[in-house]
């Protein structure tokens, strides 16, 4: 058989294998292990590694467009020295994921503007590039679809797909007028992903401070007693970032910086 031959031969199996980065790979390691002198296990190998790379970026991208981050942050981004109440050394061990594979949650608290977005989105992100599946959505875009979903009779279904993503991020607790139908509501999918997938909820709001929100102190005592039992909460201390920028424009001449704890 004339290498012509052979070498369309070799671009078909991909395709038929479904390994859809392997053809655009070939030529440059071909020629790489002719002048390497490479085992055919060293040009398998290199050739399989870039179709396992190729796979993890495709995988990495769907899940990115599927969590519905708001914007892509990453854990090296946020600013330790504005924000000296956030110990970077405590962050690092969360980015190592062992609280979602315990399936633990986080509770990050904070003045508005003072980086728990970032944070969070951070650590979907980071989630992310370990394969784990994620949702982001904001407290009061899920209650308005939990609404509508009651509605429709749809909340069993809506329900469900809340428990499906290892890692829930629920943003902005509280920033909602008093709600005791919101309590009702964020009960189903902090009960039922408790002590089986990771939950991490941001809140400018303190604990105490929930029944109020809630307009019911039992349910959000019900609440906080299953995001709390396995959990680490994440204080921020600090000025605004926004406010920060708005100083540095000229807008604001009052501002202080946070102090050093």
């Amino acid at each position: 058989m004339s290498e012509q031959l052979t070498h369309e031969r070799v671009l078909g199996h991909p395709a038929r294998l479904r390994l859809n980065r392997l053809p655009d790979c070939l030529g440059g390691p071909a020629e790489e292990a002719t002048k390497g002198d490479w085992t055919y296990v060293e040009f398998l190998d290199r050739l399989l590694g870039a179709e396992i790379a190729a796979r993890a970026e495709r995988d990495a991208a769907m899940k990115t467009k599927l969590a519905h981050f708001p914007f892509v942050k990453t854990p090296e981004q946020f600013d330790f020295a504005y924000q000296p109440s956030v110990g970077e050394r405590q962050v690092k061990e969360l980015a190592t994921l062992r609280f979602v594979a315990e399936a633990e949650n986080l509770l990050i608290l904070g003045p508005p503007g003072t980086g728990k977005t970032h944070l969070a989105i951070a650590l979907g992100v980071r989630a992310i590039s370990q394969g784990v599946s994620v949702y982001f959505v904001t407290v009061s875009d899920l209650l308005e679809m939990l609404r509508r979903d009651a509605k429709e009779d749809r909340l069993a279904h809506r329900l469900q797909a809340l428990c499906r993503p290892k890692l829930l991020i629920l943003d902005e607790m509280g920033s909602f007028p008093p709600d005791r139908l919101a309590a009702q509501f964020l009960f189903q999918p902090v009960s039922r992903r408790y002590e089986q997938a990771s939950l991490i909820v941001t809140s400018n709001t303190s604990y105490g401070d929930w029944g109020d929100v809630l307009a019911d102190p039992v349910l959000a005592s019900a609440i906080l007693d299953r995001l709390l039992h396995h959990s680490t909460t994440l204080n921020i201390r600090g000025q605004s970032y926004r406010l920060r920028e708005k100083k540095k424009a000229g807008v604001f001449h009052d501002l202080t910086e946070p102090k050093e704890e």
